[in-house]
């Protein structure tokens, strides 16, 4: 050791090998979670209450082995509890409604399931940052896709229609006696239908640069395709023009010119009509993120989001925690004057923006 180096001290290096360990077993957990719920193991546990690994491999058609290796793993997660006496394990009742209860915005498997499919495409980001390039929303794997509106879908279902909108001022009245409106990056088009189903006077049209995506929303807008419809164009290319209101839902951070597409935006809405920006939670110092919402958002940012956005022209890489001064920024520079913070959530912000 030269006179430069640090003593090491052994305790604090052995805390951190420890702390690495929970977090590998976390890493695994991401996997682990997601194949819960693609075989039932909640769901049975959930309905039926505690079981044995042979029990819940009967139950629901899957091998033994795997139903007990996966119990031992969830119980050292604490995701279940287990009672040696017994052998049984039990899913308590409160994460019963975070594992397998979809219309709550606790629901997590979306969560996972994003994460999941992020960390699968871990070496396409690698070889991207290496040549300092990009890799696209459409080029990732499934499980991105499926796992992005499963987790944002039930926070949308519980604060979109009453409480984000009527945040926004006058806007529940138009939707209500008939407006247009435009969601911009709409993905498989979660919001765009909850929107629909509530404001049956209101026309909508969603847009994504996806056209994977967008054939999933046009499937999904059976029983309200009379007032919303769906095409495929870029943030800075949706048609249409006179919207009383425009949303982009968690998008407006993935794009590769945010503030061509805010520019595009102006010239779309009426004069008196309303953006409403709904960006994941985030402060605009990066010590305000540090926190377990903002690790796992800068986690996704960096394999998901910015990468996404430098695939794109421009390329300007907001970043999942932007921050309410950056998404303030890229509105003034296309010509709106009015912008406020409307509501919040944990995993929210929800911004109002006006020409």
């Amino acid at each position: 050791m030269t006179s430069t180096e640090a003593p090491i001290d052994t305790d604090q290096l052995m805390a951190f090998v420890f702390r690495a360990v929970d977090e590998v077993g976390a890493t695994l957990n991401c996997a682990l979670v997601v194949m819960g719920d693609k075989l039932g193991y909640y769901r049975h546990l959930a309905a039926h209450g505690p079981a044995t690994a042979a029990e819940l491999a009967a139950g629901t058609g899957t091998g033994e082995p795997y139903a007990r290796e996966w119990l031992n793993a969830q119980a050292a997660g604490r995701f279940v509890t287990y009672d040696p006496g017994t052998g049984r394990y039990t899913l308590p009742p409160e994460h019963v409604v975070a594992l397998t209860d979809e219309s709550s915005p606790a629901f997590l498997p979306g969560f996972f399931q994003i994460a999941l499919g992020a960390v699968s495409d871990t070496s396409l980001v690698v070889e991207a940052a290496r040549r300092t390039g990009g890799l696209g929303w459409h080029e990732h794997n499934t499980d991105v896709h499926l796992g992005c509106e499963r987790f944002f879908r039930p926070g949308y279902a519980a604060n979109l229609v009453t409480d984000w909108l009527p945040a926004l001022d006058g806007v529940l009245e138009r939707l209500r006696t008939g407006a247009r409106v435009a969601d911009v990056g709409c993905g498989h088009g979660a919001a765009t239908i909850l929107m629909a189903e509530a404001f049956p006077r209101s026309t909508f049209v969603g847009s994504d640069y996806h056209e994977h995506s967008v054939a999933v929303a046009r499937t999904r807008a059976a029983d309200v395709a009379d007032r919303a419809s769906f095409e495929v164009a870029a943030a800075t290319g949706f048609t249409g023009s006179g919207y009383d209101l425009v949303t982009m839902f968690d998008s407006l951070h993935d794009m590769g010119d945010p503030v061509g597409a805010a520019r595009h935006v102006r010239a779309a809405i009426a004069p008196t009509g309303t953006w409403m920006i709904v960006e994941p939670a985030a402060e605009d110092r990066v010590e305000g993120n540090l926190n377990p919402v903002g690790r796992a958002y800068y986690g996704f940012s960096t394999l998901l989001c910015t990468p996404a956005s430098l695939s794109q022209p421009v390329g300007a890489a907001l970043g999942t925690q932007a921050g309410p001064a950056r998404i303030r920024d890229v509105t003034e520079q296309a010509g709106f004057t009015h912008f406020r913070l409307a509501a919040q959530t944990p995993f929210n912000n929800v911004y109002e923006v006006r020409p």
